[in-house]
């Protein structure tokens, strides 16, 4: 392995279901100018035994003393950020997979855009059995911080952290990830901050596969963390837009994202409530949801609304 590879691939890991597949799909790629991070974060599975079994030089592994967890989880992705040694910086959920041409797509994408810091691609989305079980939005080729904001907030996007590349540089200027509970939103904060006044490159290629079951996070509980999470998202938010662009187009798009701002983040907490709900519509998760609907910023109304149509559609 060269000592200044292009690219840095890190898998901060903890489960070991689908890790040796993670780890395949990396090491067949097409660009070799790489090296592979893989932090073990205190896991119980046998992670260390399947490392055992590679002895390809571009693999560096590494054990955490302590278990970040999945509240802190944010903290184990900057541990591997610092352990990087490549120009541009990927970050590899241990159950996902990547194409085969996955760095060279991206190659093609940093040569038109040389000057930017952040680079994104379409994902397939998978299940527990490889299987497609869908495919993300197509984006432009090109766009600004501002459009890229309102479309994601407009759930007209949908993305994950590992269909980004990272300048590193530019990532560690910032502090590293955007730290959240859960990481619940990191990807977003994270990916429009690098945007900064230069914007974000996207490829039509869909070489990203991000697996989707019930043990992600996107599925799992923690409800009080991920709205404790929506409303910190909230707050960069707010932070962000007080300061207003230059650009006439871009004020304009600045301006459509205060005007629908609240309502933006009322449909983010609906989202959590609806896939919490969408696992039983018990009376019981009812129950919680009024109790504590102030607290999470929702109307009584939102909360019967949702409950009622997940029941008409059981029915």
């Amino acid at each position: 392995m060269k000592d200044n590879p292009r690219y840095t691939i890190a898998i901060p890991a903890f489960k070991a279901a689908y890790l040796k597949a993670c780890i395949d799909s990396v090491l067949a790629q097409t660009v070799n100018n790489y090296e592979l991070v893989i932090v073990n974060d205190c896991s119980p599975d046998a992670i260390d035994t399947l490392i055992s079994t590679y002895s390809d030089n571009r693999i560096r592994y590494y054990k955490n003393e302590t278990n970040a967890g999945a509240e802190h989880m944010v903290d184990n992705w900057n541990r591997c950020l610092a352990l990087a040694n490549g120009d541009y910086f990927v970050l590899l959920g241990d159950d996902d997979l990547l194409d085969h041409n996955y760095l060279e797509s991206f190659d093609e994408l940093i040569a038109r855009y040389p000057t930017l810091d952040i680079y994104h691609c379409r994902s397939k989305i998978i299940n527990e059995h490889d299987q497609l079980i869908g495919l993300t939005p197509s984006c432009p080729e090109v766009e600004g911080v501002y459009d890229n904001i309102f479309y994601r907030l407009k759930l007209m996007r949908d993305q994950y952290i590992s269909d980004f590349v990272f300048r590193t540089s530019q990532l560690r200027e910032i502090g590293g990830f955007f730290h959240l509970p859960l990481a619940w939103g990191t990807d977003d904060i994270t990916s429009f901050i690098m945007c900064g006044k230069k914007g974000i490159a996207h490829t039509h290629k869909a070489v990203f596969n991000y697996r989707q079951f019930d043990g992600t996070i996107s599925k799992s509980g923690a409800i009080d963390l991920k709205m404790k999470a929506v409303v910190e998202q909230g707050k960069w938010y707010q932070s962000f837009l007080q300061v207003i662009p230059d650009s006439p187009l871009e004020r304009l798009v600045h301006q459509n994202i205060l005007n629908s701002f609240n309502e933006f983040m009322r449909v983010k907490r609906l989202v959590i409530l609806h896939n919490d709900l969408l696992k039983g519509s018990s009376l019981q998760r009812l129950w919680y949801w009024l109790k504590h609907a102030k607290n999470y910023q929702l109307s009584l109304f939102d909360v019967l609304r949702v409950f009622r149509s997940l029941r008409k559609k059981k029915n």
